[in-house]
């Protein structure tokens, strides 16, 4: 899916972070409908730790888990958690190429 990132940013209307997850609000102007997605609070990719790593260095393992850097939103980034949650919605949305935005379009 080819999704356009500064679009995405006009949709989004509110970012919260909630214990262990994020809830991301998007809202199109044009249906005046707002859409809401959770996603968990965690590395944009699942951090891998294999058992050898756990067994043998149970303080690096931790710390690699613990401290990878999570990227909330950033216009120049393609790791993000507003990205992983717009994803989770983009179903409801259509891009509408003459006014370069999307559109939503759930159930129509």
């Amino acid at each position: 899916m080819n999704v356009h990132k500064k679009a995405i940013r006009s949709l989004l209307v509110s970012v919260s972070v909630d214990g262990d997850s994020v809830i991301c609000h998007f809202r199109c102007e044009v249906k005046d409908k707002i859409v809401t997605s959770k996603v968990p609070f965690e590395p944009y990719r699942k951090v891998k730790l294999k058992w050898k790593e756990m067994l043998f260095h149970p303080v690096l393992s931790y710390n690699h888990y613990y401290h990878t850097p999570i990227t909330i939103y950033g216009a120049d980034c393609d790791e993000t958690i507003v990205l992983k949650a717009f994803e989770n919605v983009a179903k409801h949305f259509i891009w509408n190429e003459e006014e370069k935005k999307y559109i939503y379009n759930y159930g129509l």
